[in-house]
């Protein structure tokens, strides 16, 4: 049974910093492993994503604020968020794929909040 934990969200001011992680078990071999986002009445959009080889991708909105890693031996996603914005605010929702069979699994999500 794969799951995915995530840990790390919860409330900080405007221009402050968070750190989530997302721990998956269950999967032997991970391709995708990146965090997405979703704000009350929006849709869920992608925020960042790295790749097994290392690569990593970003939207827009967070490009040179947050940075995401990963820890390949623990299956691990780390997502460092800086100046956060009142914006940021949403459930974050960590995601991977498996290598084999492309399959995708998620996290419950962890809220966070940012205060202006």
């Amino acid at each position: 049974q794969v799951q995915l934990v995530e840990s790390g969200g919860g409330l900080v001011q405007a221009g402050g910093s968070l750190r989530l992680s997302c721990a998956a078990s269950g999967i032997y071999r991970i391709n995708l492993m990146g965090w997405y986002r979703q704000a009350p009445g929006k849709q869920r959009e992608l925020v960042a994503v790295t790749t097994s080889g290392g690569g990593t991708n970003y939207a827009e909105s967070v490009k040179g604020r947050f940075t995401i890693s990963r820890d390949n031996a623990k299956n691990t996603v780390y997502l460092q968020m800086d100046s956060l914005k009142p914006e940021d605010t949403a459930v974050y929702y960590c995601h991977c794929t498996n290598s084999y069979n492309g399959y995708s699994y998620w996290g419950q999500g962890t809220q966070v909040t940012v205060s202006s």
